[in-house]
């Protein structure tokens, strides 16, 4: 039975690992400070917030947002730490919610790992404080207590931590304040759930990877997926051409904090048999971090077990010809019945060569493929297939994901054993789909050029509906440029549910009214951040995440708007101005090299199967296959329809 205190209660913690929900009216930024036995903060440390988010035992959320999940291991708090607590804080230039009074009273609850609620507090009489302690985890004779505290403080963070004996408080609350800034301008919009006013839809019970991408020349070579960071983007990304910087590839199971212990792993059927694959046996602090990291072991373990398999084929090839030389190099045995004995000996051990190492290959594929097979079926939707049993249970998320599907990798060895692949959000880089018949792979070639446009703006549409689908309604705003209009049946759901706020644009006059109208956005933003005054931003300027379409580029474009193209392709992203485009690069060679850093800064990929990518482990040529909603499916219209219903709930 859940525990509702009020300010100055206290209630024993029968756990000591804990979830922290936050749930405010507006974007609060939330944080948390270890205090030792006398109750002060030696140190910035001991200091978790937007900027350095995890400590031993303790992460919290990575930007201002109006709903937070905050995970604590009591056990696994340094030594020495009697006490968390918990602090909320509203972001500089939040304009009307410069105070806790102006906006509704913030709720917060405490859950064990189960996720059964063990206390709630919901902090009342707040006026003009900006910034507030919480609540309180202490310990007491051994055993630890949470305390409903509620204390708020006009003169904002900087006070709050110098109360709590933090030297360098002011400096340390302008770092936080500067953190907060930069992830504000990744998307400063407010959940829908929360324009109205008042309690969250979760409450109302409502409706519901330090390695970056890398820009590479994307074309007719070889791509690199890069090895995905926890809290870092992760994509796929080009082999570095020359000038471009160095690149840091991190596996992504390395983390600066101690997480939970992984889901524990099944014991094996039998005696000397491989343990039963368990999803989520990852490091993570949720279990959609335990699944990312997942599959991404999987996909170094098959790029490696793979490297292995084909480095013995090479020793066997190497050794049968170094045997095959000696005897021809000694006329003595270059020819009769010894000769042919020596050769058919070389050759047998190469054959028993290869045959231990396809043995041991199909031992691990086997293993990995019983993984992936448990593992796509707990997969959530920003992750699943479009054929996924999840899809059926869909509901609008209240979160934002942390990464998203983009298709799968497979190599020759065994076809059938896909990996996802995963890039992390708020992408970093625009999606190019490669409408080029020419650069398509073997599949492509058979195809005619129509025919592969459909396919790739196909491609496009089912990117953007997951996108929608899998981020808080209202989060994700969609706009198409469609010079021409040939786009019209891949366009038709988006427009049939309202997805689309707009019509596509068409002609030229469409093309420059859309990119200067995101243009504006991105100057907008990038100046309200720079400047630490979102609140001046006009109160008509769409906040939501963008992603732009752009098909048949480059028709319709005069060279202003290719400059302007670009621009978006270069700033758009930090600023949550976000490029999806469907292209044939052969269209757009009279531009010449003008062009070539657009391409380089836009991930690849194709609309059919095709082998340019490469791993930062081994360079392995991968088979990147597009997602594909099985034929006859309706899954994308009835995942469009449950959008547009929420959308009308909230009258967007």
């Amino acid at each position: 039975m859940t525990a509702e205190l009020v300010r100055g209660q206290n209630h024993p913690l029968s756990g000591t690992r804990l979830e922290i929900r936050v749930s405010a009216g507006r974007p609060v930024v939330a944080g948390a400070t270890l205090g030792d036995a006398d109750g002060r903060v030696p140190g910035a440390e001991w200091v978790a917030h937007p900027a350095s988010p995890r400590l031993p035992g303790l992460e919290v959320s990575r930007q201002a947002a109006a709903e937070h999940r905050l995970a604590v291991d009591l056990e696994a708090l340094p030594e020495g730490a009697h006490r968390v607590n918990v602090l909320l804080a509203l972001p500089s230039g939040a304009g009307t919610a410069a105070r806790f009074g102006a906006m509704a009273a913030p709720f917060l609850a405490v859950t064990g790992v189960d996720g059964e609620e063990v206390v709630s507090y919901t902090i009342t009489d707040l006026g003009a404080e900006s910034a507030v302690v919480a609540l309180e985890l202490y310990r007491r004779q051994g055993a630890w207590k949470v305390r409903a505290v509620g204390q708020g403080y006009a003169d904002g963070l900087a006070a709050m931590l110098h109360d709590q004996g933090l030297p360098g408080a002011v400096e340390m609350a302008a770092s936080i304040e500067e953190a907060v800034a930069r992830g504000m301008a990744q998307a400063v919009a407010v959940p829908p759930a929360q324009r109205a006013g008042g309690e969250s839809a979760a409450r109302r019970g409502g409706a519901a990877a330090d390695a970056h991408t890398v820009a590479g020349p994307a074309g007719h070579g070889q791509d690199a997926a890069q090895g995905p960071v926890p809290g870092d983007s992760v994509a796929a990304a080009s082999q570095p051409s020359a000038g471009d910087g160095p690149i840091s590839y991190r596996h992504p199971g390395r983390r600066t904090s101690t997480p939970p212990d992984p889901a524990p792993v099944a014991a094996p059927a039998e005696p000397g048999q491989p343990p039963r694959p368990v999803a989520g046996d990852a490091t993570g602090w949720t279990m959609d971090e335990r699944l990312y990291n997942q599959v991404w072991g999987m996909f170094e373990d098959l790029a490696r077990t793979t490297a292995a398999y084909r480095s013995a084929v090479d020793f066997a090839e190497s050794r049968l010809e170094q045997e095959l030389d000696r005897v021809l190099s000694d006329p003595a045995t270059r020819v009769g019945p010894a000769a042919d004995a020596v050769r058919q000996e070389a050759r047998a051990k190469q054959a028993q060569l290869v045959d231990q190492a396809r043995a041991a290959l199909d031992r691990d594929l086997t293993q990995l493929a019983a993984e992936a097979e448990v593992v796509e079926h707990a997969l959530p939707p920003a992750f699943a297939r479009w054929d996924s049993p999840v899809w059926q249970g869909y509901q609008v998320p209240l979160e934002r994901p942390m990464a998203l599907r983009l298709g799968d990798l497979h190599l020759p060895e065994r076809k059938d054993l896909r990996i996802p692949m995963l890039v992390r959000l708020p992408l970093e880089r625009g999606l190019w789909v490669d409408a080029g018949r020419s650069q398509g792979g073997v599949e492509a070639g058979l195809l005619d050029s129509s025919e592969v446009r459909r396919l790739a703006m196909d491609c496009a549409v089912a990117h953007a509906v997951r996108l929608l689908a899998v981020h808080p309604v209202g989060d994700y705003s969609v706009h198409v440029i469609d010079p021409a209009g040939t786009a019209g049946a891949a366009l038709a759901p988006l427009l049939e549910y309202g997805a689309l706020r707009e019509p596509p644009a068409a002609g030229a006059r469409g093309v420059t009214e859309v990119l200067a109208r995101l243009t504006r956005r991105v100057d907008l933003v990038q100046m309200a951040v720079r400047s630490g005054a979102l609140d001046s931003l006009p109160a008509d300027l769409d906040t939501s995440e963008q992603l732009l379409i752009v098909n048949d580029f480059p028709h319709g474009f005069d060279d202003r708007a290719v400059t302007q193209l670009r621009y978006l392709a270069d700033e758009g992203p930090s600023v949550g101005v976000h490029l999806l485009m469907v292209a044939d690069r052969e269209d757009a060679r009279a531009y010449g090299p003008v062009l070539d850093p657009l391409w380089r800064s836009l991930l690849r990929i194709t609309p059919v199967p095709d082998d340019h990518l490469a791993d930062p482990w081994v360079g392995h040529a991968w088979t990147y296959e597009p997602p594909s909603v099985p034929v006859g499916s309706d899954v994308v219209r009835q995942v469009l329809w449950q959008v547009g219903q929420v959308r009308k709930a909230y009258g967007i």
